[in-house]
């Protein structure tokens, strides 16, 4: 496994999405994926299964505290009466007295920045959280998020070969902030592509792994991608006893596309 420093603590670069994972299932899946190795699992209060990764964790029998757990605030729960409110309902759902990691999910398109980045400072002083970041945001939007003196950790957004997060994403590496991806599959969508197809027959290895692999390549990514299928989930953490040229590499990073999102930009959220 990779390991990305997060503040002080080092990560599991492949982690566990839990989007669209509910009731018995994502207990199941999610209780899986801690028994094979998975040490990262990502959630959020919209995804509506904190209580589930809740009970997975703790029929896991994994320590909590070799666990990274992250979980993310919706927007609506950004305002002054509602912020610690709802961060504390997320621990009872999830059975823990802390999250390792705590993201706004999306910057609020009506509510300042300014006015809830102080909330997400405190939760962390006040040790409901380890470590705070953010999701979905853009340059200026993490700008104003660091002048606002917000230690951020990370910044999660949609990232894959067919969408073009190339000025983001250098953009993070010069400000020492580490990228997580979220659907870095693609939600599925790009694994049928002929030329994946073609590179992942001369590595022979899946399509998912040549792209996990690519990531992997990439200076200070995070990727969580999610399955229900149990083969799926070993064949996402088995892409460390491999190396992908840097001609594919390169190659791959030519797929590039602009806007070409599988995730709708909600709130306003633009990326430049």
């Amino acid at each position: 496994m990779k390991f990305i420093n997060l503040g002080n603590h080092p990560v599991p670069a492949i982690g566990l999405g839990t989007y669209k994972l509910t009731g018995r299932e994502a207990v199941n899946i999610i209780s899986h994926a801690l028994a094979i190795g998975y040490r990262h699992i990502d959630t959020a209060q919209l995804y509506e299964n904190e209580k589930e990764v809740g009970q997975a964790i703790i029929n896991s029998n994994v320590a909590r505290e070799d666990i990274y757990l992250v979980t993310k605030i919706w927007p609506s729960n950004l305002h002054k009466d509602r912020f610690i409110p709802s961060v504390q309902e997320s621990l009872r759902k999830l059975k823990t007295d802390y999250v390792d990691l705590l993201l706004i999910h999306w910057p609020h398109h009506y509510t300042p920045l300014e006015d809830y980045i102080p909330m997400l400072i405190q939760v962390k002083e006040s040790g409901l959280a380890k470590d705070i970041g953010v999701s979905n945001f853009n340059i200026t939007q993490l700008k104003k998020t660091i002048d606002a003196g917000a230690q951020i950790v990370t910044n999660q957004v949609e990232f894959h070969p067919w969408i073009n997060q190339a000025r983001l994403h250098h953009w993070m590496s010069q400000h020492n902030l580490p990228l997580t991806a979220y659907s870095p599959l693609g939600q599925g969508k790009l694994l049928n592509a002929k030329n994946l197809e073609n590179l992942a027959a001369i590595y022979a290895r899946t399509p998912a792994q040549i792209i996990l692999r690519w990531m992997m390549q990439l200076p200070e990514i995070l990727a969580i991608p999610r399955s229900s299928n149990r083969n799926r989930l070993a064949e996402n953490l088995n892409i460390f006893d491999f190396s992908i040229s840097e001609a594919h590499v390169q190659l791959i990073n030519s797929w590039q596309l602009e806007n070409h999102r599988m995730v709708g930009a909600q709130n306003g959220a633009k990326w430049d």
